[in-house]
């Protein structure tokens, strides 16, 4: 009989803390990136370098705000915070404004951010699934564009 064995064990002991990111630092996942800030503001909220902004989320700080593409969310001052001399962006509260979801492990200094809700909304709007393709149990390879004008029932699954 062979031995089980799991691929990066020393991630997936149930008991024994393991070190996610340099000491220090501040990880944020967001659309399956992973952002590691060297720097943080303390406080309430996870409070970033401005220049930080647009490598976490695409949003960049421009004269009239925040801004994605061409939607801009004035700045207040809940979101650029002056904090010992220097000034920081509340990515927290930035989440709140939009109607993002987050959660966070203040232990491990990691913050978890869901899908911005008014990216998503165009596709909601006009009822279209992205393209993509798939392979159907023969290995046939199915695209979304093959189906265009008909209605198609999509579902998904996953283990995790």
């Amino acid at each position: 009989m062979s031995e089980a064995f799991m691929a990066y064990p020393e991630l997936r002991h149930p008991f024994e803390a393991t070190q996610i990111h340099p000491e220090g630092s501040t990880t944020v996942l967001y659309q399956g990136k992973v952002i590691s800030l060297a720097e943080t503001g303390s406080g309430d909220g996870l409070l970033i370098d401005p220049e930080d902004l647009s490598r976490v989320n695409g949003f960049e700080l421009k004269p009239e705000g925040a801004c994605y593409k061409e939607m801009c969310i004035p700045m207040n001052d809940d979101l650029l915070i002056e904090q010992d001399g220097r000034q920081w962006f509340s990515l927290g509260a930035f989440a709140d404004l939009l109607g993002q979801s987050y959660v966070v492990d203040t232990e491990a200094a990691v913050w978890s951010f869901a899908e911005i809700p008014f990216k998503r909304e165009s596709m909601m709007v006009n009822a279209m699934a992205p393209d993509f393709e798939i392979k159907d149990r023969q290995g046939k390879v199915i695209r979304m564009t093959d189906l265009k004008g008909k209605k198609a029932l999509i579902v998904t699954w996953s283990s995790w």
